[in-house]
């Protein structure tokens, strides 16, 4: 018998506790991205050429990788932030079943998230918030949300980091995705996958003299709010502040 919630869902996702998938059920596969929000500027990224970043080697990255939560008001360029993007949900091909084939593993190919960015300090960007278009490798600029700043990092209980950083990545699971195939079990893969995704951002932002601290503690709903997502359907799994190194 569970004694507490975590224990739970262990017991409710393991392979005898599931329900029939979607997928065997004879359900058509959900999109592999989600279409821009109306309204929103396109704006073309230039080539994430990230082979040339940095001149570290890999165990001198996972060596040197730390959090770090204070940052200098030096901005990302443009290149920069582009090969961070591609980096860490970049789609290297679709195949014909389809599935995207990505920079990151992921369950079953099936790549739940959605890439949202708090732009504070990128050249040739206004700050604000953005989403990322997988697919294209394009940058969606949302609609205008007034404080988002102050908002996502009011969610982040006010860690300041969030406010002083270059860029802060939002990660935002799309469940249906993955349940299509896994059903309930999907909960677990999409946590794991979610850590994958954040590791190439440290070790990336390592070869560029940055630094990334990843956030676990915030506030569901508000942080749901800010990005404008129902915490559903759609919900923030995992946030990381990222910016050039004091």
């Amino acid at each position: 018998m569970a004694k507490n919630t975590g224990q739970k869902f262990l017991i409710d996702t393991k392979y005898e506790n599931l329900s029939v998938p979607a997928q065997k059920e004879g359900a058509a596969q959900p999109p592999l991205e989600l279409p821009a929000p109306e309204g929103s500027a396109m704006i073309e990224l230039p080539e994430a050429k990230c082979a040339g970043i940095g001149q570290v080697n890999l165990g001198e990255l996972i060596e040197k990788r730390k959090s770090l939560r204070k940052y200098t008001d030096v901005p990302l360029s443009l290149e920069e932030f582009s090969c961070l993007l591609w980096g860490t949900q970049g789609v290297k091909m679709v195949s014909s079943r389809p599935v995207t084939i990505r920079t990151v593993p992921s369950a079953g190919a099936r790549h739940p998230f959605e890439t949202y960015i708090l732009v504070n300090r990128v050249e040739g960007l206004d700050p604000g918030l953005y989403r990322y278009m997988a697919l294209d490798h394009t940058l969606a600029r949302l609609p205008e949300y007034e404080n988002i700043n102050a908002d996502l990092t009011e969610a982040c209980l006010q860690q300041s980091h969030v406010q002083t950083s270059a860029v802060t990545f939002v990660w935002v699971a799309v469940p249906e995705r993955t349940a299509w195939r896994y059903s309930e079990r999907a909960y677990r893969y999409i946590f794991l996958d979610a850590g994958h995704v954040c590791q190439n951002l440290y070790l990336l932002a390592e070869a560029m003299d940055c630094g990334v601290c990843a956030i676990a503690a915030y506030d569901d709903d508000l942080a749901n709010q800010a990005i404008g997502i129902d915490g559903q359907e759609q919900f923030v799994i995992y946030i990381a502040s990222l910016g050039k190194r004091i």
